[in-house]
């Protein structure tokens, strides 16, 4: 507020009192009728307070000049000189208020109680008339009707503003006269009473209703209409005032109509579309499944009856499982280490997977996958397509032994007969009989590589039943099968695998007999001389890990570059060996699922470890 008095002083007292009386209050002061324009003119001042006598311009005098600058803005008159005269004058100039200073402080009390209440009031105007403007504002560009009517059959209408005539064809003046009736008139007949019906019901919960029905226009044409309106005051008795908005919504009901056409258009295509699908789904001549994500994982959502009954379980007891469940261990790896995120992102997968079945059989399948789509265009899972080409796969393996054998047979068999056949030709020729020892030699070679070729071509990949196998116990017992001359067996574990036993000691007999035969620096049979790497005799130690056990000797080992081709068949670094025996070992290893590794031993030798083994 503004305080203008040609006393300093008291000017400067009456702002410390007022800002004490209300904290809203902000004063600031001038000392003259001219100061106080030309602080008017500088910012905003919500009211004016004026002393009566002062030089140059009165307080009647500096009020004509703010009304005829700001008519509205509130002006209190606080004079020390009080009379019927100068209040009139006040009056007639339009002061907002007429307040006598006094000695006592309640004086500014009560000033300080009349500016506040002046300046709402100003507020509340200025208010009102912003308010009143914009609902003139908002009916004017309302796409409808707003009305004021009695709630009684008829719904006579008080007031009608808005685009009545547009909608309706009637008149705002008729509907307000009634001259033409809302309920009789307007409202569609087959409309009337569930309309009524409606309003009432929704008002005896609450205070507000909503609804849609249709109108019949002046010209005959049939619209449809949204109301929503509410109580505003009871008008006696049991009638009650009424308000509300009404808009025509023809054109959406029309869209809606279609819509519902198309819908149910579309989902006779669907439903037609799903069993095409589900035929096909069903009668496909592959495994499929349909899988959803579920934390990066592939979740089963639907699978087919022939997936079902491969792995013989029922559809019910697969769906909602994950994929990687019906797995094998090294599947599992590959489908959750970047198999699954390719097929998601339409990468073209078409690999090789093994399922496993609920007797724990493997079925070796071609896997074909391709993304899955949600309504929203979003990859959501796969559809996944499994070929079962196990017998593909064990004819590809016959195929490969049977190469492998004809190879053996044709190449390692050849060189030991035409031996034989040269010395014994030499024997008869020459009479030296030594001839005929290099002969039995060869002999002896092509025994061994037949009975290695025979165990090969015989067991191949297949294991029995697994049964618990001490580990220590079987050791032992194939140490006494093996020529082991001065080596020495070191048993670090006491705990059972679950193995094919038969082949399991063919593993270990392969492997004790191959550390005896290269922990030689010479070339000498086991009962020659006792098997030594620079005058020490060899150490085959075996130990268990945590998922698996090894088998270690502290020989001279084998170089780094070669440690992958000792697993191929006929490869030897021994004159007589048949470079069969690690052949064999992988063989076994891989028939159970292990993983082989071969690396160098704590005493410098070779050192093969078996992973994945189960304890029992």
């Amino acid at each position: 507020m503004l305080h203008v008095d040609d006393d300093s002083e008291f000017a400067e007292m009456a702002a410390t009192f007022l800002e004490r009386a209300d904290d809203r209050l902000s004063v600031e002061t001038a000392t003259s009728a001219r100061e106080g324009l030309d602080h008017l003119e500088r910012g905003a001042v919500d009211c004016v307070v004026s002393d009566y006598e002062m030089p140059e311009m009165d307080g009647i005098g500096f009020l004509e000049a703010v009304r005829e600058r700001w008519p509205d803005r509130p002006f209190i008159l606080f004079t020390g000189r009080g009379s019927e005269t100068v209040a009139s004058d006040a009056i007639s100039a339009g002061v907002t208020d007429y307040l006598q200073k006094g000695s006592s402080t309640e004086r500014y009390e009560l000033l300080a109680n009349r500016i506040g209440n002046v300046v709402e009031a100003r507020r509340s105007r200025r208010m009102l008339t912003e308010r009143t403007r914009r609902l003139e504002t908002l009916i004017s560009n309302l796409p409808g009707i707003v009305y004021r009517c009695r709630n009684e059959p008829g719904w006579p209408m008080e007031t009608v503003e808005g685009e009545v005539e547009r909608l309706t064809g009637y008149s705002a003046g008729a509907l307000e006269r009634d001259d033409v009736s809302w309920g009789e008139d307007v409202l569609h007949e087959a409309d009337r009473e569930e309309i009524w019906e409606t309003v009432q019901a929704q008002l005896a919960t609450e205070e507000s209703f909503e609804m849609t029905y249709r109108i019949v226009t002046a010209g005959g044409d049939t619209k449809w209409m949204w109301e929503r309106g509410r109580v505003v005051e009871p008008s006696g008795g049991e009638l009650t005032v009424l308000e509300g908005f009404i808009t025509n919504i023809t054109d959406r009901k029309e869209r809606e109509r279609e819509l519902e056409r198309r819908t149910e258009e579309l989902e006779e295509l669907t439903t037609e579309l799903e069993e095409q699908y589900r035929y096909l789904f069903e009668e496909a001549p592959v495994m499929a499944v349909v899988t959803r994500t579920e934390d990066g994982e592939p979740v089963i959502d639907d699978c087919n009856r022939r997936f079902a009954e491969t792995l013989g379980y029922e559809r019910e007891a697969v769906v909602g499982e994950r994929l990687a469940t019906f797995y094998t261990p090294e599947s599992a790896r590959e489908l959750l280490g970047g198999g699954y995120d390719r097929a998601l992102a339409g990468e073209f997968v078409r690999e090789d997977r093994e399922l496993v079945t609920a007797d724990g059989d493997v079925v070796e399948t071609l896997l074909r996958a391709v993304p899955r789509y949600d309504a929203c265009d979003e990859v959501v899972g796969t559809l996944a397509l499994y070929v079962d080409i196990s017998e593909r796969k064990e004819l590809e393996r016959e195929k490969s032994r049977l190469e492998e054998f004809a190879n053996i047979v044709s190449h390692d068999l050849r060189n030991p007969l035409n031996v034989a056949q040269s010395r014994a030709k030499l024997a008869r020729e020459t009479g030296d009989l030594s001839h005929l020892d290099a002969a039995m030699r060869a002999h002896e070679r092509m025994e061994a590589l037949v009975e290695d070729l025979l165990t090969l071509a015989r067991t191949g990949e297949h294991v029995d039943e697994p049964v618990a196998v001490d580990l220590s116990s079987l050791a032992e017992r194939c140490w006494t099968t093996v020529p082991t001359a001065e080596a020495t067996l070191v048993t670090q574990t006491e705990r059972s695998v679950r193995a094919d036993r038969d082949r399991l000691q063919q593993l270990l007999e392969n492997l004790v007999q191959n550390a005896v035969e290269h922990g030689s620096t010479g070339n000498q049979t086991p009962s020659d001389d006792a098997v030594d790497h620079g005058g020490k005799a060899v150490t085959i130690t075996i130990g268990e890990m945590a998922d698996g056990f090894y088998v270690a000797d502290d020989g001279p080992g084998i170089p780094e570059s070669e440690r992958e081709d000792v697993f191929e068949a006929g490869y030897s670094t021994v004159e007589d060996g048949t470079g069969f025996g690690l052949r064999i070992v992988r063989q076994v290893a891989e028939a159970h699922e292990w993983d082989i590794d071969l690396c160098e031993s704590e005493g410098g030798g070779a050192r093969f470890e078996f992973r994945g083994v189960e304890f029992d």
